[in-house]
């Protein structure tokens, strides 16, 4: 399948809220394929980013897609059951953003997770520091809210170059 064109900050689609998934069919699956491929080949020609939401390619479902180097995988519908009180700061960024620049913001330190997998079947997961991180920002996609939305201080953005000599 082919990869898509990423969606980028002003676009006004990234400010609507995804809708769940209800079927698993072909249309399903052709655009799972899309996300996967889309993420592959942002990974290979931009050395960064390990997930994709499908409201990044103009996809409105509730679908995200993770490629880390340990595990691949499929949430679908993802819902934050509980949030741990205790929040880290990280430096976040984005392909919305084209990976252009970082920004320094909160998240919380621990989240579980209530989603289906690839092939519909429910989870429940906890997961803590840049992993909570990471899902937190892709869920946020699916919620038309994107990680700029978090800037609290408009001092703690900087260029991606800055970024690679100073935090990297």
């Amino acid at each position: 399948m082919p990869r898509r064109e990423i969606l980028l900050l002003g676009n006004p689609q990234l400010r609507v809220k995804s809708t769940e998934l209800k079927l698993y069919n072909d249309e399903y699956e052709a655009n799972l394929e899309d996300l996967k491929d889309t993420l592959l080949y942002l990974q290979k020609t931009r050395k960064i980013g390990r997930a994709i939401a499908a409201p990044q390619i103009g996809w409105m479902k509730g679908i995200l897609f993770f490629n880390l180097p340990d595990r691949s995988f499929v949430m679908a519908n993802p819902k934050i059951m509980s949030k741990s009180r205790e929040t880290i700061k990280v430096w976040d960024s984005c392909f919305c953003f084209n990976l252009a620049f970082f920004i320094k913001i909160e998240r919380f330190k621990e989240i579980k997770v209530k989603y289906l997998d690839k092939e519909g079947t429910t989870i429940v997961e906890t997961f803590s520091d840049d992993f909570s991180e990471l899902i937190q920002h892709e869920i946020d996609h699916l919620n038309g809210i994107l990680a700029t939305d978090h800037l609290k201080n408009s001092k703690q953005i900087v260029m991606r170059h800055e970024w690679e000599k100073r935090f990297k």
